[in-house]
Order: structure tokens, then sequence, then C-alpha cells
């Protein structure tokens, strides 16, 4: 599951109702076959998803819209108080995520592309929801430096089982050397309290040399995080530049390699780097080559799908499909791709809902929500 809040125990009484479409596509998996329901559509460019403890779902569009989809799909207008947004290219609203305490504080999490002078860069707001929208809100943290620019902005949000929040970033393309150093924020993945302040156990934290929000870096652009259902450790998968897509176990600490080491060559078809190794670079758990664009990733606990518990799901938008990884353990025994010729559209998050089916977001001018469900 990739936030602590989405799946309560009260929840599976009030999920999305199963309404069987008689001309929804069905797709052949090793799962058995597949419906591909769409609960609703009409979404521009949405980007993240979480559930609510009532069984509807907050979903963002990217051009700075926060919408509520109720039980039978239907989608309601934006809701007031989301922070403005710069909505370039591939920036915009981001992810939405619940506090651990939602069921008490009504607290809700949003990453954005944040206009500055300058420039822009990601940040992660707060705020209350209420009947109207989002009350109360405050930005708890930024991205650091301001860059110009309209690409990698990361970026996921996912509470670990103590309640901190893990924020991942991207190097915002222009500065991807950065990465490798712990004086921005650019290629890291951070950590911070529910209230965006240290935690003091942060692996960098009291360094003069580095930024203490940092848990991990040398990343490209991470755009799919969860935690592992056995271990709690936060996992990631960030795009390569072309090919070199990784799926990486994420330790605190660790340098991740970009741009050290690729496996990935530059767009141009040069070379980046002469290995894609080295001694005190964490190496990929799974890599793509040719890239997939993977956005989105789920670890599925449900029941619904029983040959596919423990496997990690990972949404493409090159790709056009989802890849379903087998798991043992911490290693990747064997892949399977998903939808094929069936959704044709870009996939940017897949979730687990709380009545144990998988839903998945398309990343289209006319993007959908849907519903993965046994055809049997």
């Amino acid at each position: 599951m990739r936030r602590a809040a989405t799946f309560l125990a009260t929840a599976l009484a009030f999920s999305m109702p199963i309404v069987v479409q008689a001309d929804a596509p069905v797709a052949q998996t090793a799962q058995g076959p597949v419906r591909v329901v769409t609960v609703t559509e009409g979404l521009e460019n949405p980007w993240g998803m979480a559930f609510l403890p009532d069984g509807r779902l907050l979903v963002t569009e990217r051009p700075g819209r926060l919408r509520i989809v109720a039980k039978d799909g239907k989608l309601g207008g934006p809701l007031e108080g989301v922070p403005a947004v710069h909505a370039i290219n591939q920036g915009g609203l981001l992810d939405v995520a619940l506090d651990p305490g939602f069921a008490s504080n009504r607290l809700v999490y949003l990453s954005y592309t944040e206009p500055r002078d300058g420039g822009n860069g990601t940040a992660v707001a707060r705020g209350r929801l209420t009947d109207g929208g989002l009350a109360d809100v405050e930005v708890i943290f930024r991205q650091q430096p301001t860059v110009k620019g309209g690409h990698h902005f990361g970026s996921r949000l996912v509470f670990a089982r103590d309640g901190r929040l893990f924020v991942t970033l991207g190097d915002r393309f222009t500065e991807r050397a950065r990465a490798q150093t712990l004086d921005s924020h650019l290629g890291k993945v951070v950590r911070i309290e529910r209230d965006g302040k240290v935690p003091a156990d942060n692996p960098f934290f009291g360094r003069k040399d580095a930024l203490p929000e940092i848990w991990s870096y040398g990343h490209r652009n991470v755009q799919g995080a969860a935690l592992h259902p056995a271990t709690g450790e936060l996992w990631t998968h960030e795009h390569g530049p072309r090919g070199g897509d990784e799926l990486n176990r994420t330790l605190a600490g660790l340098n991740y390699g970009w741009p050290v080491v690729t496996y990935g060559v530059e767009y141009s078809g040069a070379k980046i780097s002469d290995s894609p190794t080295a001694p005190g670079i964490e190496p990929p758990v799974h890599h793509w080559v040719p890239s997939i664009a993977t956005s989105g990733l789920l670890f599925y606990t449900g029941d619904r799908f029983p040959n596919w518990k423990g496997s990690a799901f990972v949404g493409g938008l090159a790709s056009k499909q989802v890849a379903r990884l087998e798991m043992d353990g911490n290693r990747v025994t064997s892949e399977e791709r998903l939808f094929e010729g069936v959704l044709n559209e870009r996939v940017r998050d897949v979730e687990q809902g709380p009545d144990g089916l998988i839903y998945l977001l398309t990343d289209e001018k006319k993007g959908r929500l849907l519903r993965i469900e046994p055809a049997g």
C-alpha cells in the first residue's frame, strides 16, 4: 500500500459499487481474464489519487484541480483552497495523500509545482478537508533551489509506518549533476515530519555540508513510491533517460547513481556512463531497457487477485501498459506486461482500493479512472 492512511479498517464497507459494464474490455493475464471498467472520465491529466474512509476518492488534475469521485463514479467539481500551481509541461498539481490521523484531523497533503520568482520548484502543502475544499492550507516543504523550466519535478508522497513523510523529487533535468551533491534537494528523496520539521534521525542530519531533509540521493525523476508490505521499507522507481528506468529499494543515506551511472543513454543516443554500476552506488533491483516511462507504484496485498498477491505493479506512460513484477522478498523474479492493446493510454498512477481491486489513472487530456476486476 502506498499510503498508510488510505486503507482504514472500515473502508471496505464503503467501497465503490461493482457495476459490470457490458462493453468493458477484457484482458488476458496470468491471473486469468480481467475486466477494465471505466469508473469516471473527463479528468484532465489526472496525476494522483487517495481513497477517503467513506469510499470516495480524491483525484488531482495536473492543471491545478483537486476533485472528489463519488462512490457511484460521479465526478465532483474542483475543490476550493488548492495552492496556485505552475502548470508547465510536466509540472502542476501532482500527488495527494491523507494524513495517518485523517479520521480525526481531516488533513490532506498535496505536492505540486510552486510558481516562484525566478522559476519554480516542487512544494508540499497540507490543508484540512471540508465540505467545500481545503481550509487552513500551509506549505510545509519547498524544494531548493528554485530552477527555471518545466521538467522533472517528481513527486510522490508516502507516509512511513512511523508517520514520517517521504517526498520524491526530480533533478529538474538541467541540473542533473546536483543529484550527486548534498547541498540541494535536486534528485533526492526527502523525509520530513508531518508538519515539515526535520527528523533528527535522518541520515545527514547535523552535517554542515548537507541539507537535513535528504533521505537518499542520485535520483533522476522519481514518480513512483510505496512501502514494501512485509518490511515497511520505502521502494521507488524513477525515469531513466533513453532507457534505464529503475526500481529501487530506497534506503537511508544511499547513493542511487544518477548521473554517474545509468543503464540508459542520452536522448541523442550518446553515452552517459561507461558502466551501469560502480562501487559505492546502490544498483537497481530491476531496470527497463527500453524505457517504459514508469509512473505509479503498488505492492498488491488484496484477496481479489490471489495470484497477484505480493506483486509490484508499475504504471507505464510510454508503454501504455502496466508492468506486474513477481517478487521473491527483495528480488524480482519475472515480469508480466498487462493490458497491451487494451488500454492505449498513458498510465500515471496505480492504487489498490479498499475493495481489494486495482485502480488506474490515465494521463490524457481526457483522462479516466479505471478499475481492474476479475472478469469471471
